[in-house]
């Protein structure tokens, strides 16, 4: 063999060895991203998990505060309805008993 033969030879090798070194190092980036990405959609998944939950704990506070503050009002409403009641059975009361001391003072004369 020539010594142009063996220094081809050898050239070809020294390729043949870079493009295996190249091809691991793709691999192991390539391994390396897809494992970054499992990680970020682990994280994405827990995420949106986490903000569901946050989310239906802050329904569930706004429903019961809303319903505090609706069965305060409803209470309010009913002791002025109450109030009011009063009020008028008192009128009609003493409205009444005008009326009949009218009637018995209108007998009498």
């Amino acid at each position: 063999m020539s010594a142009s033969q063996e220094q081809y030879i050898s050239s070809l090798k020294k390729i043949k060895e870079v493009e295996e070194g190249v091809e691991k190092e793709i691999e192991n980036h390539r391994k390396e991203a897809d494992n970054k990405i499992s990680q970020l959609d682990a994280d994405l998944k827990k995420a949106i998990a986490d903000a569901k939950v946050e989310g239906e704990k802050l329904v569930d506070s706004s429903i019961e505060e809303a319903r505090k503050k609706a069965t305060a009002e409803t209470e309010i409403v009913i002791q002025d309805a109450k109030s009011k009641a009063e009020n008028i059975s008192s009128q009609i009361t003493t409205q009444k008993t005008q009326e009949i001391i009218d009637i018995l003072l209108k007998g009498m004369e």
